[in-house]
């Protein structure tokens, strides 16, 4: 954990602190690996979307009570839900605070964007370790998105917050989001806004820039293995000088998500962040689910 944190030594010594706090939280609490719990898909995808496997999940303390009791190293969730939750357990969990978002309910033709809905001040109102931005690289908002990035994550870090960037990369030039070449793309575009962590959908063993095959050969790189996959993308960020962590995406059965997360760990990823996966399964089973990725993390 102490190399991790070295990385990050031009930074503010409350900034280090509170990565230092999301770094010692839960189950992986000194081991340098970390899971998170998000909960924005019900302004992403809908509520029914995202709740109705589990109707104790419409209430947004339903998710924070969720990641203490399952031992995540972080919970991070827009705005109002935030503020619903941080009042009732101030300082129990380090709470990241997810500060734009976008909505099913927009048509899909136009170039994909995200709207602000919570700034840097209210992170701190609400005693939030960091805050998180999602950007679409790719689409023709992508400029504007990074724009907004630089301004949010200096004044973040000013104030001592973890800056986490979701880097998703979409738009009508995107072939492939979670192809291979793709997802590096964004896990270094993500270390360049100045990103402490980094978000990225795990990557497929789809090449979309077929130039790159023969760099990849020289390279010994099997693209054909995940884990393989992994590490090249951790090598996108700053050599693997940045934390990244990898999407859990939509729910599927523990089996192919216990897969993933040993590809994930055998190739030195940072960790997971893993929301539909945990909250659409019932509690029970999402606070073991969370002790099985633990271990295997360990």
């Amino acid at each position: 954990m102490q190399r991790i944190l070295s990385e990050y030594i031009h930074e503010n010594p409350a900034l280090r602190g509170n990565l230092y706090r999301i770094l010692n939280h839960g189950n992986l609490s000194g081991t340098g690996k970390m899971i998170i719990l998000p909960v924005d898909q019900g302004m992403e995808h809908g509520p029914d979307a995202s709740f109705l496997n589990n109707h104790d999940a419409y209430d947004p303390l339903y998710h924070v009570k969720l990641g203490i009791d399952s031992g995540v190293n972080a919970y991070a969730a827009p705005l109002g839900m935030i503020e619903a939750a941080a009042a009732h357990y101030p300082g129990v969990i380090p709470m990241i605070l997810k500060l734009n978002s976008s909505n099913s309910l927009k048509s899909k033709e136009g170039d994909p964007h995200q709207a602000i809905i919570g700034d840097v001040e209210d992170a701190v109102r609400l005693g939030c370790v960091g805050v998180g931005i999602t950007i679409y690289p790719g689409s023709n908002n992508c400029d504007e998105m990074l724009e907004q990035v630089q301004h949010i994550f200096q004044s973040a870090k000013t104030m001592g917050l973890v800056c986490i960037i979701w880097c998703y990369p979409r738009g009508a030039g995107i072939k492939d989001d979670t192809a291979f070449d793709t997802v590096c793309y964004a896990a270094h575009i993500g270390a360049i806004t100045g990103a402490h962590i980094i978000k990225v959908k795990l990557p497929s063993a789809n090449i979309t820039n077929v130039k790159f095959l023969d760099g990849y050969e020289k390279l010994r790189i099997n693209f054909q293995n995940l884990s393989e996959r992994v590490k090249h993308v951790k090598k996108c960020a700053f050599a693997g000088r940045r934390i990244v962590l990898f999407s859990g995406g939509a729910t599927k059965d523990i089996s192919s998500l216990m897969d993933e997360i040993k590809a994930i760990s055998d190739g030195g990823g940072d960790g997971s962040i893993v929301g539909r996966n945990l909250f659409q399964r019932p509690r029970s089973e999402a606070i073991e689910l969370v002790k099985q990725i633990s271990d295997l993390y360990i």
